[in-house]
């Protein structure tokens, strides 16, 4: 077949431990690469930009962190949502109040502020897991739901509690506000997500990665091997929340432009974010971005066959989305827990050895 590995040898140790080690899977990085930054951009409008590949961009990015902490270091957390809403209320403080700061600044800071809230609120699971540290970071969804609404400094005392992004470029590019392109906000947000799939590939595969999969494994047995659980949950903690406030801020600033907080970042976004990297694959940044593919192409699809095609009700499609993957998620979790992303695996192990049996 065309999944060949025949004299594709290595001769040193860092070769064999590089992040794609056989030949077709960096030149298949490549090309995903080349289209992603050089072809797209050119063809792309507002339609597919609003429809499918920001809100595709920024939630590959929420699940990539939500994945760091739950897929990779065991610690169950329902309150994406509020720390997307911390990323995205101090994205709008920042922007307000530094109005000639780069974007990329803002959003960075965002982010470091939102791994400082995630710190504060992953504290209890240094004495509590399972279903109490659940119970936990629900509380702090909707605290922090609470908080942004309660607080009228956070939005800058509006009379609606609406926060709107004010216009903004980089580089002389509009990257905010009601003019901004679609090219320049599908590019803004891309460069985003290739940097946090980077870091959060060699964090993962490197020591403090193993760390954390050491205490999602057997946390008593990890700390009598010497692995600090202090360090290990902080950080996937601080990391998680970092990447989970990034896009939160893209959500506010470059996708929506508008937010109301307890509409845009309900415990449904906690939920909808949670059910990406179930159904895309814990412990699997690859399953991140599967997960994020699925959820934000299915409601698509589903409008254009069965409303567009079927001529069914809109409700009915809704609903009908509902069931879907409510059952997809029940499957992966009795069939296969490792979700798609293992599929994808399995498919590379067939192809691999095609047309020889296993």
């Amino acid at each position: 077949m065309f999944y060949r590995e025949a004299g594709d040898f290595k001769v040193s140790y860092v070769d064999d431990s590089q992040t794609f080690p056989i030949k077709f899977d960096r030149y298949r990085y490549y090309v995903v690469l080349a289209v992603a930054f050089g072809i797209i951009p050119f063809i792309i409008n507002d339609y597919w930009a609003n429809a499918l590949l920001l809100p595709f961009l920024i939630y590959a990015i929420a699940a990539i962190g939500l994945n760091i902490l739950v897929g990779y270091c065991g610690q169950v957390s329902l309150g994406t949502g509020g720390f997307m809403a911390v990323g995205a209320y101090a994205c709008y403080k920042l922007m307000t109040a530094f109005p000639d700061v780069s974007m990329f600044i803002h959003v960075l800071l965002a982010g470091g502020i939102t791994a400082i809230v995630g710190v504060l609120f992953g504290l209890p699971s240094l004495r509590i897991k399972g279903f109490y540290l659940a119970v936990a970071t629900l509380a702090a969804q909707f605290f922090l739901v609470w908080l942004f609404n309660r607080v009228p400094w956070f939005y800058n005392y509006s009379a609606s509690g609406q926060i709107n992004a004010p216009e903004r470029d980089v580089f002389g590019i509009i990257i905010t506000g009601p003019n901004a392109s679609a090219s320049a906000t599908y590019l803004f947000c891309l460069i985003f997500l290739t940097i946090s799939a980077i870091i959060a590939r060699n964090l993962t595969r490197g020591t403090t990665g193993r760390t954390w999969m050491a205490i999602r494994d057997m946390d008593i047995a990890a700390e009598i091997i010497g692995v600090n659980p202090l360090k290990a949950k902080m950080s996937a903690f601080a990391i998680s929340s970092f990447f989970i406030g990034i896009a939160g801020a893209l959500f506010f600033a470059v996708y929506l432009g508008a937010v109301e907080v307890g509409e845009v970042f309900g415990i449904q976004k906690s939920f909808l974010v949670l059910f990406m990297i179930i159904i895309g694959g814990l412990g699997s940044i690859f399953g991140s971005f599967a997960g994020a593919a699925f959820l934000v192409l299915l409601p698509v699809v589903l409008k254009v066959v069965g409303v567009d095609v079927l001529g069914w009700p809109t409700d009915i499609v809704a609903h009908l989305q509902l069931v879907i993957v409510g059952a997809l998620i029940i499957m992966f979790l009795i069939l296969e827990p490792h979700g798609l992303a293992q599929l994808w695996r399995v498919a590379k192990e067939k192809l691999r050895l095609w047309p020889f049996p296993h």
